[in-house]
């Protein structure tokens, strides 16, 4: 679906570009497009903390126009992220997440294009690192656009559904001309070849087909057991976001009905701290208060996950 589809997608080996892990390409796109001080990109909050890092970094603007929040669908403002790039000349880069983190929302592709159609010139990028989690009657990668426009960037990664983050290894998808400059910037012999053999050992049709099997078991989890047992908790309000990737963005509120990042963070905290078991805290993002981003595990992991908030939750007033 994502990496498994770049052969009939992508028109040669050289509009692909191989990174340390999709951090160093976030980079090298910053660092290739922008100016220190004077340029700037723009980011949709909620979204991936890495583009805001890397821009810091290399001291570069951030204009931020945020995901359509109401009803949690986190969606992109496409009129208002057209209207604040093509005012600005000085945003180089569009970020855009596919499924975005922490929202699990698989972008719509006529979102996509309209921000592509539009007169913006600078580089539209998608980062697809959960792509392959998104139910294929939904939708798949937008690597597919790469022959129609010369300036969207699509970045996916072994780290997800292969879970390989070990191996650092990001994959960057554009123009020749994109690849060619990336390939200038970055440091010498970057992708180690343990790394590689890895990834091409994780690629043959044996072990894709194995990942495909625990892909569509996360799926079921997620769809027929994490998210209805997260709806019976104490505490629950909604969940947000598209539940596109392997992870569930839930709402929890307090006695009154109301988003609560104390009830929230109270449970985080414990579970990490006392109970071994790790979920995200994300109250402190736009239009996610009171939310922890649970990320989907084996029928074991999510059962015990389940059972401990609800222990944690009972006991909050």
């Amino acid at each position: 679906q994502g990496i498994l589809k770049l052969r009939p997608a992508v028109p040669s080996i050289e509009n692909v570009f191989l990174g340390v892990g999709s951090d160093e390409v976030i980079d090298l796109l910053v660092r290739i497009t922008c100016q220190p001080g004077k340029d700037a990109i723009l980011i949709t909050p909620p979204t991936y903390g890495m583009y805001k890092v890397v821009a810091n970094i290399n001291d570069v603007n951030i204009v931020k126009v945020p995901l359509i929040t109401d009803g949690g669908s986190f969606q992109l403002d496409v009129d208002a992220t057209i209207e604040a790039a093509v005012s600005n000349p000085a945003i180089k880069i569009i970020w855009l997440c596919s499924p975005g983190n922490p929202t699990g929302t698989y972008l719509r592709e006529a979102d996509v294009r309209k921000i592509l159609d539009s007169s913006f010139s600078g580089l539209v990028v998608l980062d697809e690192a959960y792509v392959d989690f998104v139910t294929p009657s939904k939708g798949d990668s937008y690597a597919k656009l790469v022959a129609e426009y010369p300036n969207i960037f699509v970045m996916q990664t072994m780290s997800k559904s292969f879970g390989l983050a070990g191996i650092r290894l990001g994959v960057g998808i554009g123009s020749k001309d994109m690849v060619y400059y990336l390939n200038n910037a970055k440091a010498p012999y970057n992708v180690s070849t343990l790394s590689l053999d890895v990834a091409k050992q994780a690629l043959t049709e044996e072990n894709v087909q194995k990942m495909l099997a625990v892909v569509g078991n996360l799926r079921q989890q997620r769809d027929q057991y994490l998210i209805p047992e997260l709806r019976k908790l104490p505490h629950f309000g909604q969940i947000l976001g598209g539940n596109d990737a392997n992870f569930v963005l839930c709402r929890f509120v307090d006695s009154n009905g109301v988003a609560s990042n104390r009830v929230a963070k109270s449970v985080y905290t414990e579970m990490a701290e006392n109970r071994g078991c790790v979920v995200r805290f994300r109250g402190n993002d736009l239009g996610c208060e009171g939310c922890l981003r649970i990320t989907v595990g084996t029928e074991e992991e999510n059962r015990t996950v389940i059972a401990t908030m609800r222990d944690l939750l009972g006991g909050i007033p």
